[in-house]
């Protein structure tokens, strides 16, 4: 072997540039991408030729095939692969074509998500809040999320599944490797570039012919203009009249004529109006007079009333308090459909307010006034029974379409009352008496006992302190029921009225169909109560014998007069 002593030669020089370069093209690191020449295949393997690496790297034929890289699986062809290890313990290469095509696969996702441009993809399977997206170039696998999709919900997307179509890259994750593309920003980039154009058309000033109602909002209400806009018209420029909801005026799918007020197009919106079609009504609100007839047109129908309009562009609410004189809680719907033509009284105008109150009921006469003159208080009227509820009955009275009140306990005088009412049914008539009628209330109360003698009228003659006979009737443990003879009323005994002496003070003493004395202790001929007491007439008689006899202890030096009290001393003792 030659030894160079002297390297600066001309040959040895060349010798050492050769050299050079030979190693530069052979400079290989782990983690990169670089390229192999097939050199040899086999049923399972294919082995490549890398210039630079001791041994020749393996790799799997099914791998490059489920890449569908099966054409390029010829002896002389060049295929990417990433190099993991240059060796292992084994002293193996160890390199991988799928993840070289993943990484060149994202350098050019890398490059599309910063120009953002679109992509070619396709939608290979579903998954959990979306879809799964191929790229078409490199293969690579994209999250698709549910809400870009598309712009509407789509129930069934089997047409979108394994189509060629164009995605948005929204989101990239170099660490984790992961993208996620968006379908919906290319539909609306699509859409967005024809509204612009679909804009261009409407100036400010023009009318919208047959735009249809779409949908409501708090703010306002949505139209759709020939398919291809969609407009908004604000609250505050529905009508000239205060409006809460659109739900007050429009109907879901009717058409309305509309006024373009603005055009904004660096948002793609355009403004429109239904009231400036029409003069301002409340301009000329001044020819409406307060509690005067009018014919209103019915536009709209709710739980709570009904919307009428005064004229085209003045609408007003008619409440359902104002719908009928004697129909509580009547609904609207039952009295008119959209489209009648009925009479009101304009009850309030607030131009400042710019409100109109009007009332249906007050254009009618009202059957409680007609009642007052016709059955003034204490006249006897015939009523039919229409109505029945546990403490009362409620009687029309010809057939004036209002109901007459009449209480349990204006049935009779006696403490039953509620007993009486279950005499009676609807279809009953009955002759009464008109007891009160409020027109502020619209009630109307009549009472049966009054077209009769009242019992009461038998202590008219009576006084306080007067010893009457009453019969008992029967007993409990709070006191008697009495009735006084030749009366048709009962009374209450009360047990501390009974008697002085609290021992005798007993109900039970009584077992009923007696007939005894007592005293009256109370009268008040406004509230009908009387009041009775046997205790009462003991105190007047005790009273009468002391002032007939002298005093209370009179009578003690007889014969036996202490008998009583010696017993009692005698049976304390034992």
């Amino acid at each position: 072997m030659e030894i160079y002593k002297d390297l600066s030669n001309p040959k040895s020089k060349e010798f050492e540039k050769l050299l050079n370069s030979q190693l530069s093209k052979n400079t290989i690191e782990e983690g990169k991408v670089i390229d192999g020449k097939i050199n040899k295949i086999t049923e399972k393997f294919v082995f490549l030729f890398v210039e630079g690496l001791k041994s020749e790297p393996v790799l799997d034929i099914n791998e490059l095939k489920s890449m569908g890289l099966s054409e390029s699986i010829k002896v002389g062809e060049t295929i990417s692969v990433l190099l993991e290890k240059i060796e292992d313990k084994n002293g193996d290469v160890i390199v991988s074509a799928s993840k070289a095509l993943k990484i060149k696969g994202w350098d050019k996702l890398v490059e599309a998500y910063e120009k953002k441009e679109p992509i070619m993809g396709k939608i290979v399977s579903k998954c959990k809040g979306g879809c799964i997206v191929e790229h078409l170039d490199t293969g690579s696998l994209m999250f698709l999320p549910g809400s870009q999709i598309s712009d509407k919900p789509l129930k069934d997307i089997s047409h979108l599944m394994n189509e060629p179509q164009k995605f948005a890259l929204i989101k990239l994750d170099k660490v984790r490797g992961n993208a996620c593309v968006s379908r919906r920003e290319i539909i609306s980039s699509f859409k967005k570039e024809d509204k612009a154009k679909i804009i261009e058309k409407y100036k400010v000033g023009d009318i919208i012919k047959g735009a249809e109602v779409k949908g409501y909002s708090s703010f306002g209400c949505f139209f759709n203009v020939n398919n291809e806009l969609d407009v908004l018209v604000h609250l505050q420029e529905i009508s000239y009249s205060r409006v809460n909801h659109p739900d007050e005026v429009f109907n879901i799918g009717e058409k309305h004529d509309l006024k373009v007020i603005s055009v904004d197009k660096e948002k793609l919106q355009v403004g429109c109006s239904v009231k400036q079609l029409s003069p301002d009504p409340f301009e000329h609100i001044e020819n409406y007079e307060l509690k005067k007839v009018y014919k209103v047109k019915v536009v709209k129908i709710m739980d709570f009333g009904a919307f009428c309009e005064l004229e085209p562009g003045l609408t007003t609410l008619l409440h359902s308090s104002e719908l009928s004189w004697t129909k509580k809680n009547v609904s609207a719907k039952k009295m008119f459909k959209v489209g009648d033509e009925i009479d009101c009284v304009i009850t309030e105008i607030d131009k400042d307010k710019r409100r109109v109150a009007i009332s249906h009921r007050l254009a009618k006469d009202n059957p409680f006034e007609i009642f007052e003159k016709k059955f003034p208080v204490g006249t006897i009227v015939e009523g039919v029974v229409v109505n029945k509820n546990e403490y009362s009955l409620f009687l029309n009275v010809e057939n004036l379409e209002i109901d007459a009140f009449l209480h349990c306990n204006d049935l009779t005088y006696l403490n039953n009352g509620e007993d009486e009412l279950k005499k009676y049914k609807k279809g009953d008539k009955i002759k009464v008496k008109v007891l009160e009628i409020k027109l502020s209330d619209q009630k109307i109360r009549v009472g049966l006992r009054q077209t009769r003698p009242d019992p009461f009228d038998w202590f008219k003659d009576k006084k306080i302190n007067q010893i009457i006979t009453v019969k008992i009737i029967s007993s409990d443990n709070k006191g008697l029921i009495v009735r006084p003879e030749e009366c048709e009323m009962d009374f209450v005994i009360k047990k501390n009225q009974i008697a002085i002496n609290t021992a005798d003070a007993r109900p039970s003493r009584f077992t009923g169909g007696e007939r005894i004395d007592c005293a009256i202790s109370d009268l008040d001929f406004d509230k009908r109560r009387a009041t009775l007491s046997i205790k009462l007439l003991e105190e007047l008689e005790k009273k009468e014998a002391l002032e007939k006899y002298g005093a209370e202890d009179s009578g003690k030096n007889l014969p036996f007069s202490s008998l009583s009290t010696e017993l009692s001393k005698k049976n304390k003792k034992k």
